[in-house]
């Protein structure tokens, strides 16, 4: 094995530990709920800790990244998961809970960051694509996450339990991983905190994250509603969207990076964009199981590849340093994720839900656009 190869792996690993940490949390949170005798207002103001700690990370972890490197970033942010995943299991108070997950939250968006701008340091040792298999990891491991909550559910564990037992497995792994990240030179153009306008490039990328985060949001929090009330599906079945949707943008990811190779990264994106729009359009006219399952597939596929896209992209500025370039496009993107979700709420509550929908399709059709017009932007 080529020390390129174990470098690779190393660099898979803690993206999967990364996917796992999340969904350990994520998997346990009826349980958090119960354990704070939390109403489903009071626990959506808790969870709102998770994106406020990663929208102040973002600025913070573009300047970290560029004056520290992103190894040192990637142990410290891994680490600190390491730490605070238990705490959240130890915590005894809902007071001493919110600060706690605002940090999970913050060490979340710094893990990202640097993870990725290490990832593009060893594309560019490969000479081609591989970005995107390694956010097809986080995917799987999102899955290996919530089948481990599952079996700890399953057997009466307690979530600090759990949580420990999750610490035990990022340590074992950092300890593993830590002797091939890569040391990466520091990178020209600016760094500092990412508190600036971003260049054409950037803001063209971006804009395409954000669409893409936008529709990958709405994807996630309104699947099984839509199968539920507009597919009308029998109750069993409900999370079958769901399902087909992640099902398909985790082995998307591990296809893209091939079919990026092949035909380009400008390609990529229109295709993706468009498949993003006809899977919608799809399932919002031929409201059926097989026609709508069918549809939400062709969105998961076409979702897979806009981030792992908009990252690469956003890597190679030649005003920026890597991290804070990915920090820019990921304050921009992280919106579309946010606003997203409640907006398919508000447009529903005023029209029905095929309406939200057809507008969420509309979000291919602009990513597609995008990368269309202009093309000597991405140059």
């Amino acid at each position: 094995m080529t020390l390129l190869q174990k470098r690779r792996i190393a660099l898979g690993s803690l993206f999967f530990i990364a996917g796992l940490c999340f969904a350990s949390w994520a998997s346990r949170i009826p349980d958090i709920q119960v354990k704070f005798n939390l109403s489903e207002a009071q626990l959506g103001t808790l969870l709102l800790g998770l994106p406020i700690g990663s929208l102040v990370a973002l600025p913070l972890a573009g300047w970290a990244v560029h004056r520290f490197g992103s190894r040192k970033v990637i142990l410290a942010s891994a680490a600190g998961y390491m730490t605070f995943l238990p705490l959240i299991g130890f915590s005894d108070s809902i007071f001493m809970l919110i600060p706690v997950i605002v940090i999970f939250g913050m060490i979340g968006n710094m893990m990202n960051i640097s993870l990725n701008t290490q990832a593009l340091a060893l594309e560019d040792s490969y000479g081609r694509s591989i970005l995107a298999s390694f956010h097809g990891l986080w995917s799987l491991a999102g899955f290996t996450g919530a089948g481990i909550g599952a079996g700890m559910i399953y057997f009466n564990i307690l979530p600090r339990i759990h949580y420990l037992f999750i610490a035990f497995i990022v340590a074992s792994t950092i300890l593993s991983a830590k002797s091939f990240l890569i040391n990466e030179s520091k990178a020209g153009g600016g760094g500092g905190l990412v508190l600036r306008k971003p260049d054409d490039l950037l803001l063209r990328i971006g804009l395409i994250a954000f669409l893409g985060m936008l529709a990958e949001g709405c994807m996630f929090d309104w699947s099984g509603v839509f199968f539920k009330k507009v597919v009308e599906i029998e109750p069993g079945l409900v999370a079958l969207g769901y399902v087909s949707f992640m099902g398909a943008m985790a082995s998307g990811r591990f296809l893209t990076d091939r079919i990026i190779n092949k035909i380009g990264r400008i390609k990529m994106l229109q295709f993706s964009g468009a498949l993003i729009f006809v899977g919608l359009l799809l399932s919002v006219l031929l409201p059926l199981p097989v026609t709508a399952t069918i549809g939400f597939l062709m969105v998961g596929f076409g979702v897979a590849a806009i981030i792992p896209i908009a990252y690469s992209t956003a890597g190679r500025s030649k005003l920026y340093s890597p991290g804070v370039a990915l920090a820019m496009v990921s304050t921009i993107s992280f919106f579309g994720f946010l606003l997203g979700p409640p907006l398919i709420g508000y447009i529903a509550e005023l029209f029905e839900l095929k309406v939200s929908f057809t507008l969420v399709a509309i979000t291919g059709l602009g990513i597609a656009i995008l990368s269309s017009v202009r093309l000597e932007v991405f140059k």
